[in-house]
């Protein structure tokens, strides 16, 4: 970690209590009871059939021990958020796998253990057998709700591993059941935040810690099921490794974890020698935190190159305020869950060779890095997914120079934000409950360099994750659903087009009421922006009628298909509504953001516009708007003379108003920057220029945007479906386009606030 970083890290607050003063440094010496001896012997002679055979037994127990949470839960969040994920590590905490569930769990994993090594090694000490449960986000959680239970696994009186898995779970107390607090000024005002405790020790469970830990739920026994889910996870992980040590000796298996953390390394660093030296950016925004809040916070995600070195920094973050916040180890796992999967994918979620070569220099104090005590139990949903979608903006670039790590790039995801509704009240069967909507989860993939983006394919950090099927929902909780349905129009327009996203209607079912709160962001400003030309994805969306005619529809036995269709009294939510109540004829839906595009809309296929109109994807109206392509509403058939007239008119209206006079280099090419952007070599110097006609747009070390031409839109005009910013937030989102000034090609967008510089995303250095 670079001298910064531990500068930064050293000015936290020094109270172990909270965690702040021992965020995990890579490199650094680790410190620990001399009365704990860590196994270091391993074989590096491995025969290749070994070597697979103990690889895949590792993978499987970890992958087992996921599986076993989830049966013995049985909580929704588990069963189908699939809202945890496990880990295993060496005996000095570096990753050997972690699970395909929830990944920026597993990325804050190593900061926990590093954690009870220097401060729980000598008192009450680390022992076999025991297991230690945490949920402090200063140390290593998510959020509180984000629960540890982390276990040393023993060899002949050496520790040799770390078992770990983290759980969300139903409730840990705070102002809003469920622990979702939207209102919270404080983590004083949200559940119980506990540092490791030892709260298994001989393989039994602490009565005393059990009861402090669960006295402040308000479903104590859900919880209790939870951690003993938890428990049984990692006691057959345990059993599990302890049996492979049996059967080939620790030196070999410790040997194989050590070789798949060194294939880690070495093809990571196979790749950083393919790529550029540079520095890139991404930029986006949080809106309203806390109720009644009508601002919006700048996040800015930086990515710096050296060698086979990376930085990630956030300065230029707004200040931590409100409700919206994470901590440094909430900033840190969102980072991981992108260098997974764009640089470390295929070593299968094994990301630790990789962490040895990446520094993490965070600004403190900010809302993506927040100081204690902030409030922080709904980082999952905004600060943690604000810190983890630009990475994909920002590293794609990176990588795109590379024509095999160029299939890798994906962009921004659908559920970017989550649009969250928080339920509570008296279920079905008389009892209370708490709990936020899992539709969200159904999220969009988005686009490739080479192919579209999925629609309702999940959330890129949770790869294995899956929707609910709608009666289960209805089984746990008191709600009907109306319909559940994917959007069109909502992907992000592009040569290839980002996965549309769902919307989920629903009305209270054998309940008198439902108290809801909203907690979302997103809704103003879309922030599944889209990559190289590609349009962003639409914002997420509460609608709601009151008093609607829904029962007279159901007692005629008529459908509804949108809730457009019934009558009501429309009521705009703010993005933090608390406490509304939702009575049985109030209807609500949600509509989650969509995932961005790749590349200029009008270089999309008129075979694949007409195929997306045929399957309900794009509408006539947005393929004449956005992608140019004219198609007979009766037949859906594509006009193509019509449509290449309009793309022809299109480009010559991006070229309005230039005065200029084109250059055009000839170089050679250095290096293809971006789907639009070359780097060329002409008489000595390297110039920016379009991918398509040659025309400079500047040279190598400035800002090529300030070099396109540049035309500033409403922030509507980047998808149908976005509506009008000024029913949430005060500023004014647009949507700035940057075209070749040769031949009009959108090289590429950025959404921004109004009187903002523009960014410089890309700075190569060579």
């Amino acid at each position: 970690m670079s001298e910064t970083e531990l500068k930064k890290i050293s000015e936290m607050p020094a109270d172990s209590l909270t965690g702040a003063n021992n965020p995990y440094v890579p490199g650094r010496e680790l410190h620990y009871a001399a009365k704990l001896t860590l196994h270091r012997d391993y074989d590096t002679d491995l025969d290749p059939v070994t070597f697979e055979v103990i690889r895949h037994a590792l993978w499987n127990i970890n992958e087992e021990h996921g599986g076993t949470i989830q049966r013995v839960s049985g909580s929704p969040v588990a069963m189908y958020a699939l809202d945890l994920n496990p880990t295993i590590m060496t005996e000095d905490a570096e990753f050997v796998y972690v699970g395909p569930y929830m990944q920026y769990m597993s990325g804050v994993a190593d900061t926990q253990v590093k954690w009870i090594l220097e401060y729980r090694s000598d008192n009450p000490g680390i022992f076999d057998g025991d297991m230690f449960l945490a949920n402090d986000p200063w140390v290593g959680a998510p959020h509180q709700q984000d629960v540890m239970l982390v276990c040393p696994v023993f060899w002949e009186g050496e520790l040799f591993a770390w078992i770990t898995n983290c759980l969300h779970q139903y409730d840990i107390g705070g102002a809003t059941p469920g622990s979702f607090c939207p209102a919270a000024e404080s983590s004083f005002d949200e559940g119980i935040s506990l540092p490791p405790v030892k709260i298994i020790e001989g393989l039994e469970i602490r009565r005393d810690i059990e009861e402090v830990y669960l006295r402040s739920s308000r479903k104590p026994e859900m919880v209790a099921l939870d951690f003993r889910a938890q428990m049984v996870g990692n006691s057959s992980a345990r059993k599990r490794l302890l049996e492979l040590i049996r059967r080939y000796g620790p030196a070999t298996v410790k040997g194989v974890m050590k070789k798949i953390i060194a294939d880690s390394e070495t093809s990571y660093l196979e790749k950083m020698a393919r790529l550029p030296d540079g520095v890139w950016q991404d930029r986006t925004y949080v809106e309203c935190c806390r109720p009644g809040d009508r601002q919006t916070y700048q996040v800015i995600l930086t990515i710096r190159k050296k060698g086979d070195r990376l930085i990630f920094e956030n300065e230029g973050t707004a200040p931590q305020d409100g409700a919206m916040n994470a901590t440094y180890s909430g900033w840190r796992g969102s980072q991981i869950v992108a260098i997974n999967q764009l640089l470390c994918w295929d070593q299968h979620f094994a990301p630790a060779g990789a962490l040895r070569h990446i520094d993490f220099d965070p600004t403190l104090g900010t809302f993506t890095c927040a100081r204690h005590p902030a409030s922080v139990s709904t980082a999952p949903v905004q600060a943690m997914e604000i810190s983890l979608y630009p990475t994909y903006n920002a590293m794609s670039k990176m990588i795109f120079s590379d024509p095999e790590m160029r299939r890798d790039i994906i962009c921004i995801g659908g559920t970017s934000q989550w649009p969250a509704t928080i339920f509570r009240g008296i279920d079905q069967w008389g009892e209370s409950y708490g709990y936020i909507l899992v539709d969200p989860i159904g999220g969009a993939i988005g686009a490739f360099s080479h192919a579209d983006g999925i629609s309702t394919g999940g959330q890129a950090r949770t790869p294995i994750c899956k929707m609910p099927n709608i009666e289960h929902t209805e089984q746990d909780f008191p709600v009907l659903f109306l319909y559940r349905k994917e959007v069109p129009d909502s992907g992000g327009a592009g040569k290839y087009r980002g996965g549309m996203s769902a919307e989920s209607c629903f009305i209270p079912h054998n309940t008198e009421s439902i108290t809801q709160d909203t907690l979302s962001s997103g809704n103003a400003t879309p922030t599944g922006t889209g990559m190289m030309g590609g349009y962003p994805g639409a914002t997420n969306e509460y609608k709601y009628k009151r008093n609607s005619d829904i029962q007279d529809r159901i007692d005629s036995s008529q459908m509804v298909d949108d809730i457009s269709e019934l009558n009501g009294d429309e009521v705009i939510l703010q993005l933090r509504q608390v406490d509304f109540q939702q009575q049985p004829m109030d209807v609500y839906s949600v509509v989650c953001s969509a995932a961005g595009g790749f590349g200029d809309p009008l270089d999309r296929d008129t075979n694949h516009v007409q195929m997306d109109i045929e399957g309900n994807a794009v509408t006539v109206e947005a393929a004449r708007e956005i992608y140019g392509v004219i198609v007979d509403p009766d037949t859906l058939e594509v006009n193509q003379d019509a449509t290449s007239k309009l793309r022809t008119e299109t480009l010559a209206t991006r070229l309005t108003g230039y005065s200029g006079t084109p250059i055009r280099c000839n170089g050679e090419i250095v290096m293809h920057v971006t789907e639009n952007l070359d780097l060329r070599r002409d008489t000595g110097d390297e110039v920016y220029c379009c991918a398509k006609c040659q025309t400079e747009v500047g040279p190598l070390g400035s800002n090529y945007k300030e070099h396109c031409i540049r035309v500033d839109e409403p922030v509507s005009k980047s998808n149908l479906l976005i509506g009008e910013p000024s029913r949430f937030i005060d500023d004014t989102p647009e949507f700035r386009q940057f075209f070749c000034p040769g031949c009009g090609t959108l090289i590429e967008n950025e959404i921004a606030m109004c009187g903002e510089p523009v960014l410089m995303d890309i700075h190569i250095e060579k």
